[in-house]
């Protein structure tokens, strides 16, 4: 199927500088998308590692909160486990940001407010270790799963901007290049057919002179 030109334009000089111009920015245009596209692909896979080896450990850490809990509950007893998990320290605020990956604006959890080290109020001779671990794991789970919302948001963010990015790519690609370029030699095309017919009108009226002469 033959490229499409741009239609409306006339084959003049001044319009084959212009679309030379328009090709020239879209080419480099194509080029500096290819490359975010690609940056951002690279950065998009980076956060999906980072973001499967934190689920892991994450499961990991569940596991063995959850674990020591259950055997919390068999030495002390499901109500004063209850009682004594609302004794402990305000673990703060998380407040949102936007950050800032590669022109892309992502939304970011501000941490500095959580109290990653929270102290139990609860006596230490009313209770037993095990609920003590219990409250350390499950907290450091809680910064995890802060750390893995962030990672969320990012993923999502970046899968859109590489879907805008990659249909801006293919439009520059599969429709204006090629349309500009069929414009280009359809200009070029016409202009020779001008030059040559301007060739052969000037030698016919040079022969006609030269016949007239003699």
């Amino acid at each position: 199927m033959p490229e499409q030109k741009i239609e409306g334009i006339n084959p003049t000089r001044m319009e084959l500088l212009e679309i030379r111009k328009k090709l020239t920015l879209a080419e480099k245009g194509h080029k500096l998308l290819e490359e975010k596209r690609d940056a951002l692909v690279e950065k998009f896979f980076g956060i999906i590692d980072k973001r499967t080896k934190l689920y892991k450990q994450i499961n990991i850490k569940f596991k063995e909160a959850f674990s020591d809990l259950i055997q919390s509950q068999m030495i002390l007893g499901e109500n004063k486990v209850i009682d004594n998990s609302n004794l402990i320290e305000n673990i703060g605020e998380i407040s949102f940001e936007n950050d800032n990956i590669m022109g892309v604006k992502i939304p970011k959890m501000n941490k500095d407010n959580i109290n990653q080290n929270v102290k139990t109020l609860y006596s230490f001779s009313d209770t037993c270790s095990k609920l003590d671990d219990s409250q350390r794991k499950f907290n450091d789970v809680l910064i995890n799963l802060l750390e893995l919302s962030d990672m969320e948001g990012k993923i999502k963010s970046l899968a859109i901007e590489i879907e805008k990015t990659k249909r801006r790519v293919n439009v520059l690609e599969n429709n204006l290049i090629p349309r500009l370029y069929a414009t280009q030699k359809y200009i070029e095309m016409q202009l020779e057919e001008r030059e040559r017919e301007d060739f052969f009108r000037r030698k016919r009226i040079k022969a006609i002179m030269e016949s007239k002469k003699e």
